[in-house]
């Protein structure tokens, strides 16, 4: 018996554990390394990582230590060649020229009733009996887990020696004292003196030098333990289940001991990040750390901005799809960009309610701080180089007419009746021309959002607030800046003349739609001046309809949400009715207005984005048939084309029944038409307009698709708000609903008249197009976009 052997039968515990040549005795050490989560603010009284604060040894010098037992180590043997090849350093080495392979592995061939280990399904290593041949080549076997399988030889892995008959009911009790001689720290030893000596091992042979036996327990402890190993011995030789282990150089045993504390102190921290999200997760809502704590480390802040990319399908690289796939099958959650959400709401990240389009889409919340500032002094210094052109005009009624919410005011009306009985109209819009120029830095911005983003829950201005809403809006009482289109009808409805200057105005209501449509109601004589523009718009109406205009007015649903960063927050909804008397006249004004500037662009040669839709396909009499209104509205817009733009010269918007159209109404919410008063406002001063026809068509299709995510955006919040309005409903509540088409069979899309929104579900017999029907909702869930509903059959 050696040395290494005689030592171990007299106290083979101590003397393994307290021999000096241990050179990675630190794996049995549980270090850790400096805790990077410690800086969030979780309340003290949760366990949250409390000791998170407390250290080890760095990795750092836990290398020198290593390095410096290496290096004792090495002064007791031989120095060893550094080859390239591993087989042709062991065969220097000696390790494979003892004697033959074949001499030294017991060569086991299948037979009933022997224990061995095998690789299931899914990599599973599995100890089993083998009970009979199945076929010619494969085995059936009994595992530990009392299944029976067929197997190949090929996935034999090792057949534990000395052993005739196990019994399986046995297999449990055996796995179980193997895994209790599981000490990694044995194969440090054997490798040292192997290392030492020059020599291989066989399974058999180390558990003799480990444990001092060779009986089956011990031999398959010993291929347990080389089976784990990662670091110490590599594979020389294999026939079939039976294998020669060698020694690796010490150089390469270095580099992967520390490669494995890497890797254990990397998943080390990870686990103690689950355990943070876990933590977090299982808070009450008021307890839970703030959005910003979770940014405050770098390591925390890296998953954190994985799992936010994976949520919103964003990944910039696989290693960000890897860590959130990684993080989301240790917290116990399916890798789908839907459960990334839901965790990232679970630990406070994410408000219940976020907007996914709104980070999907990557439209801009906030202006820089550069931004704001250049606004500020604009309101403060800004030079009025049109302020001895405007005309006055404070003498005339103004209404301003838009939603309660609204903040940036941007359109006015004005009308009298003129002695011929002829109407005449003034659309003052707000002219933020006053304060930015094209190129300027406020301008650039305004350009790279291309519109203000209006939400149920917030409002994105595409100027800085206080710029749009003080500086640029039209306002109740105070004197205004604006660019002014008056126009002239001709008692059919025509336009006779029209004209456009610079002005001062000072609006004299601001007024909702609810509140205008009652003063229409009520036939005010001092509201005089409503009464006419109202007058106005019925004849604009009547014109374009017998030019061919196609109506699609139809229920308008608006939602507004207070505090929706709460887990509910309250919503309110508003629907209106596109054809009721203040949206028709205002809309018809606005209509009047880009027709007027169609004609003044013409007649000057202005290059504007001129509007056209073509609709000489479309045969409204076909239509006839559907209730007038949002059925008949639906199914014409269902047959429309796109829109058109020209830049040089007008082009007919057939559906809106007018030879061109100018969108100039809304210079502070949509690019496009602050692009039209650049144009307009050079030709007033007697300068060339800034942009040419083509510079214009640029700009135009970067805005135009700013514009269309936006569009989106808008709808998709306005579609999840009112399904969640719709989730918090008694189920029993009833609405009613016109059937707008059928799409298959008895399935028909339906609107829902009390919150103007569209839907699909089966409909009785006999039910058809614009009839109007009563259904519930059975569910709603807003963030899959899903909606049931169920008829209710009258009576």
């Amino acid at each position: 018996m050696n040395s290494f052997m005689a030592v171990r039968a007299f106290n083979p515990r101590y003397s393994l554990l307290s021999s000096p040549l241990r050179p990675s005795s630190f794996l049995h050490h549980r270090h850790t390394i400096p805790r990077c989560f410690h800086s969030l603010p979780f309340p003290s009284h949760t366990p949250f990582f409390s000791d998170y604060g407390r250290q080890s040894r760095s990795v750092h010098s836990l290398f020198e230590s290593v390095m410096e037992e290496l290096q004792a180590m090495r002064k007791r043997r031989k120095t060893v060649s550094n080859a390239s090849n591993s087989k042709y350093l062991y065969l220097n080495m000696g390790l494979l020229n003892e004697e033959l392979v074949e001499d030294r592995v017991v060569n086991h061939s299948l037979q009933k009733g022997l224990l061995l280990e095998f690789k299931g399904d899914s990599d599973r290593i599995l100890l089993a009996v083998s009970q009979r041949p199945d076929g010619k080549k494969k085995w059936m076997v009994s595992d530990q887990n009392g299944v029976t399988s067929s197997i190949k030889p090929q996935q034999v892995t090792y057949i534990v020696p000395g052993i005739h008959n196990f019994d399986p009911a046995d297999i449990a009790d055996f796995a179980q004292k193997a895994q209790d001689n599981m000490d990694l720290s044995l194969l440090e030893f054997a490798w040292a003196e192997l290392l030492e000596k020059n020599k291989s091992v066989t399974v058999e042979e180390l558990a003799e030098m480990i444990f001092g036996s060779a009986e089956p327990l011990e031999s398959y402890s010993a291929h347990a333990l080389l089976s784990k190993d990662e670091v110490y011995f590599t594979v020389l030789e294999t026939k079939g289940p039976c294998s020669i282990y060698g020694p690796r150089p010490s150089k390469q045993v270095e580099e992967l001991i520390l490669r494995k504390l890497a890797k254990e102190a990397y998943e080390k921290e990870f686990q103690e990040f689950i355990e943070l999200l876990s933590s977090a997760k299982s808070m009450p809502s008021q307890d839970k750390p703030p959005k910003s704590s979770w940014m405050d480390e770098e390591k925390i802040r890296s998953r954190i901005e994985s799992l936010e990319a994976y949520a919103i399908d964003a990944c910039k690289n696989d290693e960000q799809r890897k860590t959130a796939g990684m993080i989301l099958k240790d917290i116990g959650l399916a890798k789908t960009a839907s459960s990334a959400v839901n965790l990232l709401a679970d630990i406070g990240y994410f408000p219940v309610h976020v907007n996914l389009d709104l980070l999907k889409l990557g439209i801009p919340t906030d202006h820089s701080e550069e931004n704001i500032s250049v606004a500020q002094s604009l309101l403060s210094n800004s030079y009025d180089q049109d302020e001895i052109n405007r005309k006055n005009l404070t003498d005339l009624k103004v209404y301003a007419i838009d939603v309660d919410e609204a903040d940036e005011l941007d359109d006015a009306l004005s009308a009298k009746k003129l002695q011929d009985g002829r109407i005449k109209v003034w659309i003052h819009v707000a002219d933020p021309t006053r304060y930015v120029e094209p190129g300027s830095i406020v301008d650039r911005e305004a350009m790279r959002r291309g519109t203000s983003v209006f939400l149920p829950t917030a409002t994105y201005p595409m100027f800085p607030e206080k710029l749009a809403m003080r500086g640029m809006s039209l306002r109740q009482g105070e004197l205004c800046n604006a660019v002014t289109v008056s126009v002239v009808l001709h008692n059919d409805g025509s336009i006779a003349e029209c004209s456009v200057v610079n002005s001062v105005i000072k609006p004299t209501y601001m007024l909702t739609y609810e509140s205008a449509s009652e003063l229409l109601h009520l036939n005010l004589e001092e509201e005089g001046e409503l009464r006419i523009l109202s007058e106005a718009a019925n004849r604009r109406l009547n014109w374009r309809r017998q030019q061919g205009a196609v109506d699609t007015a139809t229920l308008d649903a608006r939602i507004k949400v207070s505090n929706a960063e709460s887990r509910e927050p309250s919503i309110n909804i508003y629907v209106e009715n596109q054809a009721g008397p203040a949206m028709r006249m205002v809309s018809e004004m606005m209509i009047l207005c880009g027709e007027a500037m169609a004609t003044f662009g013409s007649r000057n040669d202005i290059p504007l984005p001129y509007r056209g839709q073509p609709q000489s396909y479309i045969n409204v009499s076909e239509f006839a048939h559907l209730p007038e209104g949002p059925v008949r509205s639906h199914a014409l817009v269902k047959v429309m084309r796109a829109a058109q733009i020209d830049f040089r010269k007008p082009v007919r918007h057939g559906v809106l029944g007018i030879p061109g159209y100018v969108q100039f109404t809304s210079p502070i919410r949509r690019y496009l038409d602050l692009l039209a008063h650049y144009q307009v406002k050079a030709f007033l001063r007697g300068e060339p307009p800034p942009f040419s026809p083509g510079k214009l068509e640029g700009i135009a299709a970067v805005v135009n698709m700013k514009f269309r995510a936006v569009r989106k955006l808008c709808s998709s919040s306005l579609r999840y708000w009112i399904l969640e309005y719709l989730r918090r409903q008694p189920k029993e509540k009833v609405y009613r609903a016109l059937v707008l088409r059928f799409i298959k069979d008895r399935i028909a899309a339906l609107l829902l008249v009390e919150v103007g929104f569209q839907a699909s579900t089966w409909v009785s017999v006999g039910t058809h197009i614009g009839d109007e029907i009563l259904v519930k909702v059975e569910e709603a869930h807003p963030r899959d976009d899903i909606i049931f509903l169920k008829e209710v059959i009258k009576g």
